[in-house]
């Protein structure tokens, strides 16, 4: 821990604001003094910790992530493993383990050129996902749009839309969720951000709406009496048709990709409607749309 973090005091502060810490910790570390390491960082008020860089599945890993997660459960944390395989059943028999990365995650479009992250984005909810909840980082407030997105380690962006990533928070599994921009960008993007923010990260009732593997899904969550709805494509427009007969009726945000989206992918519409038995939607390239319905 770094003298010049004042840890204690932002685990005070936050507790002040109803908001529990989680640190980040390298597997290395964490595993050299587990006990210690929970015990401490428990007292002081952390909540938990992401873990990262185990980077492989083999006998050793596995006892090292049961350790952990029993570690962290004796001291009341929670643990999310990043930089890990899928899940295979740990956070069954240790609930505190809340998410597992295991995923080619938006992190990646930092610095990859070549790979087609949007068909990737409408293939794992279907494959990856059937596994368990995945940290896949999403929430890009910079958005490359199909025609301009390069990879930027300073500056990074998502391939596709703003919307489609608005849209992940809602197909994606994540009971730990991320905003994984820069926290100025939030602070440009408050609609968005506010949206975000309200999403929840565990579910009531979840219903996959339409879709096919590798070109698009559409999904839809319930949390108490409220609806989310969201949509991604992979690199084609799309227009599609969504029966929300079982919602009509009722009061809708919607944001939508823009006009422009294709090319300024940070392009969108929000509007407030009321839903209708059928939903009429356009996609854009690399688009998406998210929906709050209640």
């Amino acid at each position: 821990m770094r003298p010049c973090i004042d840890l204690k005091g932002i685990v005070d502060y936050g507790k002040q604001k109803g908001v529990g810490i989680i640190l980040w910790a390298g597997y290395y570390a964490f595993n050299r003094d587990m006990e210690n390491v929970c015990k401490y960082f428990s007292d002081m008020g952390v909540k938990g910790f992401k873990i990262d860089f185990m980077d492989r599945d083999d006998q050793l890993m596995t006892e090292f992530m049961y350790r952990a997660a029993a570690t962290c459960a004796k001291y009341q944390m929670l643990a999310e493993f990043h930089g890990t395989y899928k899940p295979s059943g740990l956070n069954r028999t240790y609930p505190n383990v809340v998410n597992f990365e295991g995923v080619h995650g938006l992190e990646q479009m930092k610095w990859e050129s070549g790979t087609d992250q949007l068909k990737y984005d409408v293939t794992i909810p279907y494959i990856r996902q059937a596994a368990g909840p995945m940290d896949y980082t999403q929430g890009a407030m910079l958005n490359g749009g199909i025609k301009n997105y390069h990879p930027s380690n300073s500056e990074p962006m998502s391939q596709g839309t703003r919307c489609h990533q608005l849209g992940l928070y809602v197909v994606l599994d994540s009971p730990l969720n991320m905003l994984c921009d820069s926290p100025t960008n939030y602070l440009k993007e408050p609609e968005c951000t506010d949206f975000i923010a309200k999403i929840p990260t565990v579910w009531d009732e979840t219903r996959v709406l339409d879709g096919k593997v590798g070109e698009y899904i559409v999904t839809a969550r319930r949390s108490g009496n409220t609806w989310y709805v969201g949509g991604i494509t992979n690199r084609e427009a799309r227009d599609l048709t969504i029966d929300l007969s079982f919602l009509s009726g009722k009061q809708m945000q919607l944001f939508k990709d823009g006009v422009n989206a294709d090319r300024k992918g940070s392009d969108y519409k929000l509007t407030n409607e009321t839903t209708s038995s059928r939903m009429q939607i356009h996609l854009a390239p690399g688009g998406g749309f998210a929906a709050k319905i209640q």
